[in-house]
């Protein structure tokens, strides 16, 4: 009998205990810790507006430039046009093919589709065709001196020096120091002092080189920041103007101002509803009045400040 009432006691005991760790465990356990709020996405200043947007009647938009008289030339799926400071239009040329970049150098209009150089008169003729050079091509950006065109084929990763008459007088990223480019994005710039300004959009970088294939300097990184290129393939668009550079983005459709070395200035447009994907091409010859061409919408942008 006593055995009998110890064992019913013990398991008593046990059962007890038991229960007491189920309850210590849901009545003890913490409350569900409150989540921290997403960080939100930091708000810049802009000390830029959108001074007019302007709808090309020729085409679906692609390309600008800007001449020092102030012309405007824009390239389009079939289209070079040409419009004055007013926008009203001086002639429009139509295409064999699309044009995807357009610069402008004394008398002469420079013109890329995906393999040939187009050259145009400021009258509007074509003068000149050049090219294809390389197999596959893909001609991204062109800028021309009073001497010299550099044609940027995104294809084959290299830049290529031309006379202005189509002879190649040689390539950038040939050799150990080549260009690392994951889409269509390849930007470059020349000066009349013979330097050429090259993005290595997978680098995240503007890189200086001298025409003759020598690299000189290179500034910018990953990230988000202010002085950061986001994402993939960045910048995807810059123009050089007197201090720095108008480089725009994509990912973050983001258009600022940098200085020489790549230190930050300020923003020209970053609160935008632009498509993030499709980043807007950019010229400018003086800073004060910054032109951007949106694939997205064919409209151009005309920036000023404040």
């Amino acid at each position: 009998m006593n055995k009998k009432y110890i064992a019913v006691f013990s398991l008593l005991i046990i059962l007890t205990f038991i229960g007491y760790i189920v309850y210590d465990t849901v009545v003890s356990r913490p409350e569900t810790e409150t989540k921290p709020e997403s960080a939100k996405a930091p708000v810049y200043t802009e000390n830029w507006i959108i001074a007019k947007e302007f709808l090309p009647q020729e085409g679906p938009l692609t390309s600008v430039a800007i001449s020092k008289s102030g012309l405007v030339f824009l390239g389009g799926e079939s289209f070079i046009s040409c419009y004055n400071s007013e926008f009203a239009r001086q002639w429009t040329l139509k295409m064999p093919e699309r044009i995807t970049a357009v610069a402008m150098s004394g008398d002469s209009v420079f013109a890329s589709s995906i393999g040939k150089v187009f050259i145009v008169s400021t009258a509007g003729k074509q003068i000149g065709e050049w090219g294809p050079f390389e197999v596959n091509s893909i001609f991204t950006s062109l800028s021309a001196n009073s001497r010299i065109v550099a044609v940027a084929d995104a294809a084959n990763k290299m830049v290529f020096i031309l006379r202005r008459d189509g002879e190649v007088l040689g390539i950038i990223g040939q050799r150990d120091r080549t260009f690392i480019i994951p889409s269509s994005y390849f930007d470059v710039v020349l000066t009349e002092g013979d330097t050429i300004y090259i993005a290595n959009t997978g680098n995240h970088r503007i890189e200086k080189w001298n025409t003759h294939g020598f690299f000189i300097s290179q500034f910018g990184k990953p990230g988000t920041g202010p002085d950061e290129f986001n994402a993939c393939c960045n910048p995807a668009h810059f123009a050089l103007i007197p201090g720095g550079f108008v480089t725009a983005e994509k990912g973050l459709n983001r258009i600022k101002i940098l200085g020489m070395d790549g230190s930050f200035i300020e923003f020209v447009s970053v609160n935008n509803k632009f498509v993030p994907s499709v980043p807007l091409d950019v010229a400018s010859t003086d800073g004060k009045t910054i032109y951007g061409a949106n694939e997205a919408d064919s409209k151009l942008y005309v920036f000023k400040r404040k």
